[in-house]
């Protein structure tokens, strides 16, 4: 079965994979998007010849729909975690044609799941680490003060000891009062 994609889908795959901001490369862009490393380099191939045609009448009710779908990043995290879900159980094929009905790219709910699992990870993580470094800073400013203490006390314990040798030595002030 022959994949059709739409003109939009072209567009847009084209702007991904000439955009300089994109980090992967076009083979890995093309995974992504499900479709053939040769057919993408023929799409760009076409875009710099500027072969694309301006949408034919079929698709000006798809890009009607297009336009009323949401931007990725329009998403709630509710319908990216309902997204995310909905992939798991589909293979890379059966992504990419859902994904195509959304208006999405499979990198996006690759990224979606990634950002789920490392703020489950960082939130426990975090919330601990916050704890562990409050409890450090309690720790060490208790230390700081039992030191502060010992330190008093062994100058208290001094000046008692000095204070008996001297009245032994010298005798009592109170004694020799008139």
């Amino acid at each position: 079965m022959k994949a059709k994609f739409s003109q939009s889908f072209k567009i847009q795959a084209v702007e991904k994979a000439l955009n300089p901001n994109n980090r992967s490369s076009q083979k890995d862009l093309s995974e992504a998007l499900g479709v053939g490393y040769s057919t993408l380099q023929k799409w760009i191939r076409q875009s710099q010849e500027q072969a694309f045609d301006i949408q034919p009448e079929s698709e000006t009710i798809n890009t009607r729909a297009m336009m009323k779908e949401k931007r990725p990043q329009d998403w709630s995290q509710e319908e990216k975690l309902n997204m995310v879900f909905q992939c798991t159980a589909l293979s890379e094929a059966d992504i990419s044609q859902l994904c195509r009905e959304q208006g999405l790219y499979p990198h996006h709910i690759q990224q979606w799941k990634a950002d789920f699992l490392s703020e489950k990870q960082m939130g426990g993580q975090s919330q601990s680490q916050v704890s562990i470094k409050s409890l450090r800073a309690e720790n060490k400013a208790l230390k700081k003060e039992l030191n502060r203490k010992d330190r008093a006390l062994a100058e208290t314990a001094a000046l008692l000891v000095l204070q008996k040798k001297v009245n032994s030595i010298w005798g009592n002030d109170e004694d020799n009062s008139p």
